[in-house]
């Protein structure tokens, strides 16, 4: 029993000492690499999309005729506005930085008119062209924190509309049915994918203001007729979605 002993305590000592040597010599265990750092996001590229949103106009303007006296004109309406836009932005450092960009629109509304309104007591109908549609071609010059993205905007701005009914009783030369001004505001927009983004917006509009024709009465209405001054400056709020290519 003592030599089994004996015999046994050295060699256990020995493998022991040989399993820890053997384990010294294994090469340490390397760490986990990181998880890859997603690319920040950035601005950069074309866009196309559809807005919807509200236009209002000033109110009711006064003027004098130089044959019949004043003339109010109505109250102008305010209304839908809704079109749809392609652009194209440049972010010179992704994550967060300048972002340069270029922007056309085109709007259908339902807002236009003509100029109606009142001389004295009598009616007085506009021959002048309603407002139905516009657009806009504009720089974008904004300041990107992140997915989010403020700016201002500015450019070219045209629009047109239909002949007024009264048109073929005015026997003087009718204003053309289309017009050029410019445009100014700016807006939010908020990156929600890589790919899809949502804005708010704001703008002014003016297509120059309508200076008053000869104003013509007829007897048999009774009513007068005339051009108007209507200011076509406007103002309008929307919203919109762009899908980045």
């Amino acid at each position: 029993m003592t030599r089994i002993r004996r015999t046994t305590l050295p060699t256990l000592a020995g493998l022991l000492f040989a399993g820890g040597a053997s384990a010294a010599d294994l090469p340490p265990r390397a760490a986990p690499p990181p998880p890859p750092i997603p690319p920040a996001f950035t601005w950069t590229g074309f866009y196309i999309g559809a807005n919807a949103g509200y236009g209002f106009r000033g109110g009711a303007s006064t003027f004098s005729d130089a044959t019949y006296g004043s003339v109010t004109e109505a109250k102008s309406g305010n209304g839908f506005v809704g079109g749809g836009q392609v652009g194209y932005n440049y972010q010179f450092t992704p994550g967060s930085g300048l972002v340069l960009g270029a922007e056309a629109d085109f709007q259908g509304t339902t807002f236009g008119r003509r100029g109606d309104g009142t001389l004295g007591t009598t009616p007085y109908y506009g021959v002048s062209p309603s407002l139905d549609w516009f657009g806009t071609v504009r720089g974008r010059v904004g300041y990107a924190f992140d997915r989010w993205l403020v700016y201002g905007t500015g450019g070219v701005a045209y629009g047109g509309g239909s002949a007024s009914s009264y048109a073929a009783a005015y026997p003087y030369t009718l204003p053309d049915t289309t017009r050029l001004g410019y445009a100014v505001g700016g807006g939010v927009e908020y990156a929600l994918t890589d790919k899809v983004s949502v804005k708010v917006e704001g703008l002014y509009v003016d297509l120059g203001k309508r200076s008053p024709g000869a104003t013509v009465y007829d007897a048999t209405v009774p009513a007068y007729y005339g051009t108007g001054r209507s200011e076509s400056g406007f103002g309008l709020v929307r919203g919109g979605l762009n899908w980045r290519f």
